[in-house]
């Protein structure tokens, strides 16, 4: 389904939820974890069991992060990342439900509660004994100077401290999910950009917005399990077609 069914559906819809994933943040240069040349594929990444269990894969995956840092840390919204600001403006957006870590939503100009991290974001480390948390420079400095896996300095804790995202065997916050699963159920339209709608339990979420009623446009490079129950498919960049489709739709609504 084409363009034009796309901008009708956005220009009918009142109540908007986004739905992003590494897609729309790799246009900033921020690079992918499940296509064929991912992170994933690359890197070994520990789940939290052993993450908590090992110090050496606690110092691989620190050493992976401390790497990757500087890349998020500098990376600039696009115009992908533009064009939900803009239906925020329009005062038609809900939230945005991300799975991707690098706050890029929230410098390209949304309200924090407007987005919704269902994997963490990587501006902080976390403790996993306290909870207690660092900023993220802060915890790359004591890598740079030779911490291989840092930990708490709170005292009488010392537990190890984990880069604030969503490991494998670690679920997701109940708060926020809570929060996206009933975004999800109330709004019009579900837009989901750039994700693979792979990773469960994220990708159910799209899927339940269309069961309740809501209509689903899916925006993405690549063919991807919901294309046949969406109502509108767009196969493109996603700073090109994203925000075209939200200004064509504003001055057609």
């Amino acid at each position: 389904m084409k363009e034009n069914t796309a901008w009708a559906l956005v220009a009918s819809a009142s109540r908007i939820v986004g739905f992003t994933g590494a897609g729309i943040s790799t246009e900033s240069g921020i690079p992918d974890f499940r296509s064929q040349n991912g992170l994933w594929r690359q890197h070994p990444i520990p789940d939290l069991q052993d993450f908590a269990d090992s110090e050496e894969a606690r110092a691989g995956l620190w050493r992976l992060a401390f790497e990757l840092w500087p890349t998020v840390r500098d990376a600039q919204p696009n115009a992908g990342h533009d064009a939900f600001v803009e239906l925020h403006r329009q005062g038609r957006l809900d939230v945005v439900i991300t799975q991707n870590i690098d706050s890029l939503h929230q410098r390209s100009g949304l309200p924090a509660d407007k987005v919704l991290e269902l994997h963490g974001a990587a501006t902080e480390a976390a403790c996993l004994h306290c909870d207690d948390r660092i900023a993220a420079d802060e915890a790359y400095r004591r890598v740079k100077e030779g911490e291989q896996a840092p930990r708490c300095l709170r005292p009488r804790c010392g537990g190890p401290l984990k880069p604030d995202v969503i490991l494998f065997g670690e679920d997701l916050p109940p708060d926020v999910m809570k929060r996206a699963e009933a975004a999800v159920k109330q709004c019009d339209l579900l837009l989901a950009v750039g994700s693979s709608l792979e990773v469960w339990p994220a990708n159910e979420l799209p899927r339940v917005a269309r069961e309740a009623g809501a209509r689903l446009i899916v925006v993405n490079r690549d063919d991807g399990p919901l294309d046949d129950i969406a109502d509108a498919v767009l196969h493109d960049e996603i700073g090109a077609v994203l925000p075209a489709l939200v200004r064509r739709a504003e001055g057609g609504a």
